[in-house]
Formats: C-alpha cells, sequence, structure tokens
C-alpha cells in the first residue's frame, strides 16, 4: 500500500493510484487509525504527484478492465464486450479524487444523486471587437447539477435583459444576443460585461468582458502637393492612418495599383511610413499611395497619391548606370555617413509584455544606403527565438521572457562611417499562473485547501472572492482560514459548498478563475453490473475486479459461496483497491463470489460467477517429415479441449495463414496433402484455439526431388531428429528417490548421444517442466534423487547431432513425503521504497526446496544499533514492507522458511536499511580552477553526514555552456553532469568546449536522489585549437592541376587566426619534399599546379587559432583512371629508367649517330657543289619560287649554323618533332621529310648576295642516309 505519514500520524492511502485494477473512488483520504469514520485530506494541489500526473495522462488512453481482464503471466481470454456505463462514471469519480473538473455521469441513478457547483465551461474574449454590421453575441456557457442559472452585469452594474427587446438569451445558456435586425447601433451597447452562473451550490464568475465594436473610419480628404527632394537626401512619406479598431495593415502601391518595390533602400517601416535612405531618379517614375486594409469590413482606403520631384545634377535616367558599382558618384550625388531616420537620437527605450514579441526597427539613411547589423550588449542574440525582418532593419524576438530584457543596439554603416542607437528593453508581466485553484471535492469531515499562485511583473495582488462577493463581505465560516494565497478548509460539512473565485492582477492584466468546493454524502453503489459471469483456464491467474464508489470512502470485502470468512491470504489476494486475484485457478475455486462494499452510510454488494474450464492441449502434434515429389504426407493434430467450449483448429504454413487448395485436405485431427511439390516444404504449425486460450505445434515438411533409387538405401536417406522415447515406467519407489526406464526412440539414422530428464509438480508451477538430469545416449534406466512433499511427474527427451526429439509422454505421479525445509530463502535484502519505510524482500523457494504444504517465512527485523526486541510477521509471498520507520537507519533482518512439518534452519541475519529522503545540505565553498581551455579542476567542502539522509552516492556537478565568447555563434546550453562517486573532496570536470561561458552547480546525491543544488559559480574556458575543417574535399578536374576545397571548423575554439596546409608528393614507397601553406580564415579553396603528373599527393589540412593548429584532416589526390595495382612497380621502372643499361647503350648509339651526320655534311659543305633537288622529275617552278627556278641552291659560309641536339622523352625515343627541327635548323628553314627511297625532299632557302641558276647535278647527298652509305 502507497501510504505517506501526515502530521498527526495518520496515514494518506492513495487509493486511485491504482486505476487500472478497476476500483473507481470519489476521493482519496486520510484513514485515521482509531475510527474509521473520522477522515481527514491533503489538498489536491499539494497531492498530485509527479506519478499521480502519469497515471491521469494513462487514464486519458486508458479503457477500464473489464471483470476478468487480462493480468502478467498467463490469462485468460475473454470475449470482447462494448464498454459498460458504469466506465464513465468511475473515470470520472477517478478524475475526481485527482482534484480536476469532475462531470457527473450521465446515468440517472446516480446524475439526481451527485451535486455540482457551477463551473463556467465556455465565454468570450476578454476584449471582445464585434462587427457592425451582425447581431452581437456574447458568449456564456456553464454546467453544474442542478442546472445553473444565469444574470449579467454591464459596467459593473446589473444588466436587466428583460427590459431590452433587443438582447435575449439562449435557451439553458448564458449566451447573450442582440439583434439589430429591427434598428438600433451597436456603439450604444459598448463596455465591460461579466456573467453569473448560479444554483443552490454557488455562483461561477466569467471573466470581466469588454465589448467593442469595430471601426473602419474614412481617410480625410486631402490634398498633397508633389514633394520636392534633392537626389541623394532622406525621404519619410507618412501614411498617419485613421485609427481603426483593431489597428489597419497597412501597405503602399501605386495609384494604378502597383505595389511599390521595397528593398534596403526603400522600405515600409512598422508605423506605416515609408522611408527612402536616399532617394534616386527613377524614384519619380511612379507615384506613392498609402493603403489601410480594415479586418471585420474587409474594405481597403486610399489615401491620395504622393507625387516625387527630385532634384538632380544628372537629368538622364540613364539604366545604365543603376547597375555602375559607383552610381551614386557616376550620377554627381555626394557620398555621406549614415544618421538614423527612425528612431530618432543615439538611444531610446521599450517596455514590451512577456510572451508577446519584442519588435525593435532601425531605419537609417545615407550615401550609399546603409548596411544594419543587430547586436546585444553583454551577451549574444537569442537564436531560437531572434529573427531580421525588413531587409535587417528589424528585429523581433518571439515569445519573449524576462532574460531578453537589457540593451540592443543597431549599427547603421556604409563605406563613410557606421553610427549606433542604443534601445534599452525592459520586460513586464501580466499575471501568469503557477497554481492555478483546482476543485476541490470531500466527504464530510475532511480537509482540504485551494491554492491560487500567480506570478507577475510588478508581483501581482491576490484577491478571493466567495460566490461572486469579496470573500471579507461574506458570512464567517469557522472551517474556512485565508492565509494569503491559499484558503484551507477543516472538518468540512455539507453547508461549505461553495465557488470561489481567485483574481490576481497588476497594472498590465488580470487572471480570474473558479473553483468549487463540493462535499459528497454518497452511501456505497455499484458501477459494474451485477452477476457477470467469468471464464478461466485451469491453473491460469485471474483478478475479480468490483468497481464502487461511495463517501466516505467505503471498505470492501469478497467471500465465496455466502461463506462467512473474508477471503484474504494463501491463493487469494485482496489489493488496496479491493481487487480479488486468484494466483491459481483450481476446479475448487469455481463458484459465486460476493464483494461487499460499506460505509457509515450503509452498504451495497455485488456477485461475480466464476466457471473453470479445462485447458486446451494438443495431445498429439505433427512431426517433421521427409517426403519425395508426388508422395502423400499426412500431418496429425489431436487435441483435447472442454467440452462446453468451441474448438477451431487451423493450419499455418511458415508462420503465414495456410491456404487450403485442391491438393489438400484438411480434417478434425489432420491434414493430408496429395502430391508433395517443391513449394510444399516449409514448416506446418497446428493452432487449437477457443475463445479462453489456445495451443499450437510446429513441424517441418522436407521435400526431396524424384531421383534414382541410390544402391546403398541407409546412405540415402538423410539424417533426422530422433523419434520420441515411450513407456516411461517408474519402480524403486523410495522416499527420496525413484527408478526411471523408458524405451528409446528410433535413432533417424544419426546415434542418440543423449537424454534429458524432465519434472514437472503440480503445487508451484503446474504445467511448467524443469530439467531434472542428464544422462549418456547408451542409457535407458535412471536412479532420480527426489525433494519432499513434491508431487513429481517425469518425461524424457533424446538428443542427437540433428537435435531434439519431441518429449516424451508423461509418466504417472508420484509424489514425495514431507519434511521441515532444509534452507532459507536467498538473496533477502531490505531497502526503503519511501523515506519512512523498509520493503524487505527475498527469492521465494521453489517446489523443490518447500518440503511440505503450506510453505511461509517468518520475517523477522530490528533496529540494529538500539538491539531491541524482534519485530516478526508470517508472510505467504515474497516481499513484506515495513512502515513508520525512520530516515536511512540500519536494521537486521532475518527471513525463515517454515512449513506445516515444521521450521527450517535458523536464519544469518542481513543488514538492512530503511528508506532515504533526499539530502538536505549542498556542498559549500565550492572552487572553480581553470586548468586549460578544456578542463576545470572543482574543490568543495564535506556536508555533514546527518544532512545526506541517506547513502552518499557521489557529488556530481551540473554545469552547462551559457555562451560563446565568439559573437553570433549558437551553442547549445543542454545541461551536462559530472560525476564524482565516495566522500571526496575534488575532482576534475573536462571535455569543455574552448572559449566559452559555462556555469556550474554542484548537488549531493543519494539513493533517493538530487539534494539542494550549491551557489552557481560562473567561469570561462580560454582559447583553444580548433576542430578539423569540414568536409575536405580533393579534385582532380585533369592532370594539371588539383583543386582543394574544404569548410570551416565545427567547433573554432577562439578566433581562427587560419588554415595550414602541407602537401607532399609519393609515388609507391619514395616521397617528395613537404610544402606547407598558409592561408587567411575566410580562404576555404586552393588550386595545387601538378609538378610530376605520375605522382599522387597527400594534402595535410589544419586550422589555427592564437593557441596553435587544431586537428588535422588528411586526404590523397584520386589515382590515375588506367592505374591498376602494379602501377607502383611500373612508375618506379619509369623513374629508374636513366640507370638501366640498356637505356644508355642506346643513347650512346644515338650520339655516335649524330656525329657521324655532322661529319658527313661537314664535307659536303667544304667542298661547295650545288645539290638538285630534281633530279628525275621535271616539274616547271611556279611563281612563287622566283629564287629556284633551277631546283638548286648554294651554300654559303655566312649560313653555318650549329646543329641543334635532339632531345629524348622519358621513355628513351626522340622525339619526332624536335628531329625534324633540328634537320631544318641546318637546312636554314623551310621543311622536309624523307621519301620512299631515303632521299631528303625539301625547299632550302637562304640569304645570298646574287641569285644564280645552276645546272642539276646528283641530290643523293642531300639525304643523311645516302651520306652514311657513300662512306661504305
Amino acid at each position: 500500500m502507497n501510504q505517506t505519514m501526515a502530521p498527526s500520524g495518520e496515514r494518506l492511502i492513495d487509493l486511485c493510484a491504482i486505476w487500472d485494477a478497476g476500483v473507481y473512488l470519489p476521493s482519496a483520504a486520510w484513514n485515521r487509525a482509531s475510527s474509521g469514520v473520522a477522515r481527514k485530506r491533503l489538498n489536491e494541489a499539494e497531492k498530485l504527484s509527479a506519478v499521480q500526473e502519469a497515471q491521469l495522462k494513462r487514464l486519458e488512453v486508458t479503457r477500464p478492465r473489464v471483470l476478468g481482464s487480462r493480468e502478467q503471466g498467463q490469462v485468460p481470454r475473454m470475449a470482447r464486450q462494448p464498454p459498460p456505463p458504469w466506465v464513465h462514471a468511475a473515470f470520472l469519480l477517478c478524475l475526481l479524487s485527482l482534484g480536476g473538473a469532475i462531470e457527473i455521469p450521465m446515468d440517472p441513478s446516480i446524475q439526481n444523486e451527485l451535486t455540482q457547483p457551477p463551473t463556467i465551461t465556455k465565454q468570450s474574449a476578454k476584449d471582445h471587437i464585434v462587427d457592425p454590421r451582425d447581431n452581437i453575441l456574447i458568449e456564456c456557457e456553464a454546467k453544474g447539477n442542478p442546472a445553473p442559472s444565469f444574470h449579467w452585469t454591464r459596467n459593473s452594474r446589473f444588466f436587466n435583459i428583460a427590459k431590452d427587446p433587443r438582447v435575449s438569451m439562449r435557451r439553458r445558456s448564458g449566451t447573450l444576443v442582440i439583434d439589430f435586425r429591427s434598428g438600433g447601433r451597436p456603439e450604444e451597447y459598448e463596455g465591460e460585461y461579466q456573467c453569473f452562473a448560479r444554483n443552490k451550490f454557488g455562483t461561477a464568475l466569467s471573466n470581466r468582458i469588454r465589448l467593442q465594436v469595430s471601426k473602419s473610419p474614412l481617410w480625410p480628404k486631402e490634398n498633397l502637393d508633389p514633394v520636392v527632394v534633392q537626389e541623394g537626401a532622406p525621404l519619410t512619406l507618412q501614411c498617419n492612418p485613421p485609427p481603426g479598431l483593431p489597428s489597419p495593415v497597412i501597405f503602399w502601391m501605386s495609384s494604378s495599383m502597383e505595389p511599390i518595390t521595397q528593398d534596403k533602400r526603400v522600405s515600409q517601416g512598422h508605423n506605416g511610413d515609408l522611408y527612402f535612405s536616399n532617394v534616386m531618379l527613377q524614384d519619380m517614375q511612379t507615384d506613392y499611395s498609402c493603403n489601410a486594409r480594415f479586418h471585420f469590413t474587409h474594405t481597403i482606403q486610399q489615401k491620395n497619391p504622393f507625387t516625387l520631384k527630385v532634384l538632380t545634377n544628372h537629368p538622364y535616367n540613364d539604366s545604365s548606370l543603376r547597375n555602375h558599382p559607383d552610381m551614386y558618384s557616376a550620377r554627381g550625388v555626394a557620398e555621406r555617413t549614415p544618421s538614423f531616420m527612425y528612431p530618432q537620437g543615439t538611444a531610446s527605450s521599450q517596455m514590451v509584455l512577456r510572451g508577446m514579441d519584442l519588435l525593435l526597427e532601425c531605419i537609417a539613411s545615407g550615401v550609399p544606403t546603409p548596411d544594419i547589423a543587430w547586436y546585444k550588449k553583454g551577451g549574444d542574440l537569442p537564436s531560437d527565438k531572434a529573427k531580421f525582418e525588413n531587409f535587417n532593419k528589424a528585429l523581433r524576438i518571439t515569445n519573449v521572457s524576462e532574460e531578453d530584457s537589457g540593451e540592443y543596439f543597431c549599427l547603421a554603416s556604409n563605406k563613410m562611417g557606421s553610427i549606433r542607437h542604443t534601445i534599452s528593453v525592459r520586460v513586464k508581466a501580466a499575471p501568469y499562473w503557477l497554481d492555478e485553484p483546482k476543485n476541490l471535492i470531500l466527504a464530510p469531515g475532511e480537509d482540504g485547501r485551494l491554492v491560487c499562485r500567480a506570478n507577475g511583473n510588478p508581483k501581482p495582488t491576490v484577491q478571493w472572492m466567495v460566490n461572486g462577493e469579496p470573500l471579507q463581505s461574506a458570512p464567517p465560516n469557522p472551517n474556512r482560514e485565508v492565509a494569503g494565497d491559499t484558503i484551507i478548509f477543516r472538518d468540512t460539512q455539507i453547508s461549505s459548498r461553495a465557488v470561489y473565485q481567485c483574481n490576481t492582477s497588476n497594472e498590465h492584466g488580470y487572471l480570474l478563475a473558479n473553483a468549487f468546493v463540493s462535499v459528497l454524502d454518497v452511501p456505497p453503489r455499484m458501477l459494474s453490473p451485477r452477476n457477470q459471469l467469468i471464464r478461466v483456464i485451469l491453473y491460469n491467474r485471474t483478478r475479480l475486479d468490483c468497481p464502487f464508489f461511495g463517501s466516505p470512502i467505503p471498505t470492501l470485502r469478497w467471500f465465496k459461496n455466502g461463506q462467512g470468512s473474508n477471503l484474504d491470504g494463501g491463493n487469494y489476494h485482496v489489493y488496496e483497491n479491493g481487487s480479488l486475484e486468484i494466483k491459481m485457478i483450481r476446479k475448487e475455486d469455481q463458484g459465486i463470489y460476493t464483494c461487499v462494499a460499506t460505509n457509515i452510510l450503509g452498504k451495497a454488494e455485488n456477485q461475480v460467477r466464476l466457471e473453470v474450464k479445462d485447458p486446451t492441449r494438443i495431445y498429439r502434434m505433427p512431426e517433421d517429415q521427409v517426403a519425395r515429389r508426388g508422395t502423400t504426407v499426412q500431418l496429425e493434430c489431436r487435441v483435447k479441449h472442454d467440452p462446453s467450449l468451441k474448438l477451431t483448429v487451423s493450419w499455418l504454413k511458415d508462420d503465414e495463414p495456410l491456404y487450403i487448395g485442391n491438393r489438400m485436405k484438411k480434417e478434425d485431427d489432420s491434414l493430408t496433402i496429395f502430391g508433395v511439390a517443391e513449394r510444399d516444404q516449409g514448416s506446418y504449425t497446428c493452432v487449437a484455439s477457443t475463445e479462453l486460450d489456445q495451443d499450437l505445434a510446429k513441424a517441418y515438411l522436407t521435400v526431396l526431388a524424384d531421383q534414382a533409387t541410390p544402391t546403398n538405401r541407409l546412405a540415402a536417406l538423410p539424417k533426422g531428429r530422433p523419434d520420441r522415447p515411450r513407456d516411461l515406467e517408474l519402480t524403486d519407489l523410495a522416499e527420496r528417490s525413484v527408478r526411471l526406464t523408458w524405451i528409446p526412440g528410433d535413432a533417424n539414422n544419426s546415434p542418440i548421444t543423449d537424454y534429458v530428464v524432465q519434472f514437472e509438480e503440480d503445487q508451484f508451477q503446474p504445467g511448467v517442466w524443469h530439467d531434472h538430469s542428464k544422462y549418456p545416449g547408451s542409457v535407458n534406466s535412471a536412479v532420480l534423487r527426489l525433494s519432499p512433499y513434491v508431487n513429481y511427474q517425469f518425461r524424457v527427451i533424446a538428443i542427437n547431432e540433428v537435435g531434439s526429439s519431441h518429449p516424451s509422454l508423461p509418466s504417472e505421479r508420484y509424489r514425495t513425503s514431507g519434511a521441515p525445509p532444509e534452507s532459507n530463502p536467498g538473496d533477502v535484502k531490505g531497502e526503503g521504497t519511501r523515506k519512512n519505510n523498509m520493503e524487505i524482500t527475498w527469492t521465494p523457494m521453489n517446489a523443490t526446496s518447500a518440503f511440505g504444504p503450506n510453505l511461509r517465512y517468518i520475517v523477522k527485523w530490528r533496529r540494529r544499533e538500539t538491539r531491541e526486541a524482534w519485530n516478526n510477521v508470517t508472510v505467504w509471498g515474497s516481499r513484506y514492507v515495513v512502515g513508520q520507520t525512520p530516515v536511512y537507519v540500519p536494521y537486521e533482518i532475518r527471513v525463515q522458511a517454515e512449513n506445516d512439518f515444521g521450521k527450517g534452519p535458523e536464519p544469518e541475519s542481513v543488514i538492512g536499511y530503511s528508506g532515504e529522503d533526499y539530502p538536505r545540505a549542498a556542498p559549500t565553498e565550492v572552487k572553480v580552477r581553470v586548468m586549460n581551455s578544456t578542463a576545470i579542476s572543482l574543490q568543495w567542502n564535506r556536508v555533514y553526514s546527518d544532512t545526506v539522509q541517506g547513502q552518499l552516492r557521489e557529488y556530481r556537478a551540473y554545469y552547462w555552456r551559457e555562451s560563446s565568447l565568439l559573437k553570433n555563434l549558437w551553442v547549445s546550453q543542454k545541461r551536462q553532469q559530472a560525476s564524482f562517486p565516495g566522500d571526496r573532496l575534488r575532482g576534475v570536470v573536462s571535455r569543455l568546449f574552448p572559449y566559452s561561458n559555462y556555469k556550474l552547480e554542484m548537488v549531493v546525491v543519494n539513493g533517493r536522489g538530487d539534494g539542494p543544488r550549491s551557489e552557481t559559480k560562473e567561469f570561462t574556458t580560454p582559447e583553444g585549437v580548433p576542430s578539423a575543417p569540414r568536409r575536405f574535399r580533393v579534385r582532380q578536374p585533369n592532370l594539371e592541376t588539383i583543386n582543394l576545397e574544404w569548410d570551416h571548423p565545427e567547433h573554432p575554439n577562439g578566433i581562427m587566426i587560419g588554415y595550414t596546409l602541407k602537401y607532399v608528393a609519393f609515388n609507391g614507397t619514395k616521397v617528395g619534399k613537404q610544402i606547407v601553406e598558409n592561408f587567411s580564415p575566410n580562404q576555404t579553396k586552393f588550386t595545387v599546379q601538378r609538378t610530376d603528373p605520375v605522382s599522387r599527393y597527400r594534402f595535410t589540412l589544419s586550422a589555427r587559432t592564437q593557441v596553435g593548429s587544431g586537428e588535422a584532416v588528411t586526404e590523397e589526390s584520386p589515382a590515375p583512371p588506367n592505374e591498376a595495382t602494379p602501377t607502383a612497380a611500373y612508375t618506379n621502372n619509369q623513374a629508374d629508367i636513366a640507370t638501366q643499361g640498356w637505356f644508355i647503350g642506346l643513347m650512346c648509339a644515338i650520339a655516335l649517330l649524330v656525329l657521324i651526320l655532322l661529319i658527313v655534311c661537314f664535307i659536303k659543305r667544304s667542298r661547295g657543289g650545288k645539290y638538285p633537288v630534281r633530279e628525275k622529275k621535271d616539274v616547271p617552278l611556279g611563281p612563287e619560287d622566283p629564287k629556284e627556278e633551277d631546283g638548286s641552291f648554294d651554300y654559303s659560309d655566312e649560313d653555318n649554323k650549329p646543329l641543334q641536339g635532339s632531345q629524348t622523352s622519358l621513355d628513351g625515343t626522340i622525339k619526332q618533332q624536335e628531329s625534324d627541327d633540328s634537320l631544318v635548323d641546318y637546312g636554314e628553314g623551310g621543311e622536309g621529310q624523307f621519301n620512299e627511297d631515303g632521299s631528303f625532299i625539301g625547299q632550302y632557302t637562304v640569304k645570298k648576295d646574287k641569285e644564280e641558276t645552276e645546272g642539276n647535278e646528283s641530290s643523293e647527298a642531300t639525304s643523311p642516309v645516302n651520306a652514311i652509305y657513300s662512306l661504305a
């Protein structure tokens, strides 16, 4: 039972915390130990604990149980029924005990008995603005029993509805209807209205409703002269809309209804005016009209338009200048520093109410157009609530709270300078609830209280009223005491019923709440249908519920078959809510159960008829089978069930419903499959079910392909699990042993390796089988050791390498004789679940250690230090709660087993402790020392042991990151904790963020929870190294360049001063020289020019602060597309090619060839001969060859130029282009190449002092190849 001590030594019994069980009571009450009549009760607002709140939420979604519903463990199944009418009544009555507003049940039999003062359920808004074109409706709805009547006041005076023909009140409602169809002015009815709902138990009040008629006045007619302004000057076009109710929505358009384009230069302020930071010539191209849209009338009124005349030094509106980089200078407009157009001056102040939106606005003029930035002095803007509007000219902070007060400033800047305006923000608050008074429902003689707590700025005042009148002028009530924001009721009586109003107000608003006090005096009443039938399965557990209510709280008792003894103990357990649980149903438990609820006003009773049904069991289960394709398979499933229940047998294949086709036949006890196919392979489950329970059994069918029969029949048959053992027999019956013999089943081509013997007993866990012993596969008989007073039944399971067989059929039962217990329960513990109790628990003994009937436990306890006499109690379960204990004191505990044959051995004492309470003191002299950028050390003074009030688990530090020292960096203020186990006086908190402001509090922690918090300490971590740059990307668009990109680090941990990039080329095991690049903190891109097209590059990037470089991130350039695994070896050979012998020989041969060519050419030139280029072809020269008519030319000394050496590529080959260039240079220009016979054909052009034509001669010597041949 959940109990809490009252100051007077009474017990608070929370009877509604167990709603699930099915009992619903109107309230929780103080149960006086000396008298069952006088009852006290705590205030509902105090009593509503976190557990009850969670229960209340669960009540909203949980349907009450029908009698006989499921519980944990094996639970009988029932046919589902719709919720009966008493469920709603019970739900409402349980809410009543939790202090919420109570709905009277709609059941006519109790509706007339349960009375209720009025409660306002619907009302109009405090500021009620109505459309003058419609009838006026002021809502006021209320409920109560009897139904309440209504009347109204207007401007604090009685409003006589009967005297005004236009005013009527809706039937069964307090809603006022004011009809203007026959004429009248709605403005005549403006004022403050208040509704009163009254019945004989009290009067409830609505809010004071201020009725206002919407207004949309016309714009005054006016003639507006053109506005003359110098280009570049600031301008404000004032709107000044007519005052409407509610205020109209303002927007600017041209007279042709085109919207005015707004940007950071031209924009509309919050007051509706249109601001030009600087006027440009193109602003004359349209006119400007202010428009007001009124909400209720849905009309738009337009002000006469403004026209602009812009004086300019550049009269032509050249559109090309709009995108000019220096547009103002191009137009001859002088640049100037910013100045504020709104608000004026350098400072202003603003007040905002808590929960509203704060809108700060700064509009500046200047040339060029200034940019606006926002800051908060001494901190950052609240990133989760702050939003910039109107091109950064407005800052909106939603849902303002007290921490949003302070100084904000806007900074307007352009290239000419900057100015700033400071706005001091004060946050006030209309009243808001801390504890709103709740309806209080009591039984006669109970105590209670109403609490009305509100907060605001300034602090609101609290005024109490009763039935709409000030409490000071109400008749005196000796049972009522007013203590500020609390009214205390003592020994309430029926005459104490009333409705109380709490009005809390300050200069910014008010709150009004109604809470009634109702006193119920109701005799017991049953809420469930009478004579219910509950059907349950044998050996299961069930719970019989008996929902009831009454005031004062009735007591409930159970009887069976009209017997006089109350059912409790043994197989029965009665819960605190009155539900009766039967732990294990037996045949003899069938019968009629009567529950009787009694209080001082009378009694009520109900009956439940319990029927016990036999369980559904499959006694012949389907077995695993192996079948060839095309054969017939039969799966057996024979079921035993209670004949009074309807049995349904169904089949599943692979855990899905089986479709019974034309190849299958389903009978009551089997499933036959004809012409088995491969798709029939799988697991088959037989499901036998009734409306209360079910049983199932599974077998696997393996289908073999149709193939020739092998010569070795045993080798072809697959191995399978063994068949079950059979014919179990008990012999050699002794007091503590018995011999069990069995016949093995077929091993199915796999030898049996083990037998497992299991047993079942029918007293503690009937139907549950336990392993007894294990024997080798060569044994089929064993002597079993037995425990006293157990009704044994045995079965055997065979095991081979494939798996386990099905269990054998059980043997006959054998009961051993009883004896006193030879041991006591283990795992004895004593721990407090509340601050004033100690729960003693232990592991209950099983059937094999009970040794006799009626196993019970003798629980003893006493205070350890006092050595007082032992307290003892006999318990049938596995726990006992000792109440009214001091906070956290040691106890000696003993738990001894006992049955009808005697007691067990004397138990050892175990030390337990009563419940802990929250620590009363916080650590003092908390000192914080910053060790580095991510860690601090803590030191504190030890708390006194008597303030811990439990076992000191740890000292705990709660810390959170208040802000970062970096501007505009959002930080998470999630609280974190560091634990320091044991009685320590110092510790280290690590893994902090550098360059941040932190706050820290310390608490003492025991088994109950945290104690009070210490004084908040503030500290700042120094600058640290940044985290790694994010998303480092390496891309190679071509073989010449590599592009690098990265993002800024997630955690700068200080003011970043740049990035460091280190990269190195590598080719296999060869690594080049490392190159280091430093970048500015804003640079996030870099391009690397490759110097080696073969090697790859490894890049390492890190960010830097003043402290140093942070964590680095490393990436490598992509491998070439054609690079495969052998690439490294290939490139190594390529890199080392200059050292290869064949390459040296080739180079020497080429050098020798070039030397021979030089010698031959020098010899030929020294002869001064002429070399005809056309020997066999007689092709005439064209006019483009005036100097070579004869096809020959002379060599002269002035044309002697050195021969350029040929170059080799990496693979050692001669480049064709470079070789050709060498020959061309030698021949002083022109083009040349070898023809088919090796001769050199070309046109050689030289500078000559004279032109001459020579005869044709042999040209073979012009070929370098022929020159070589000539040496032979």
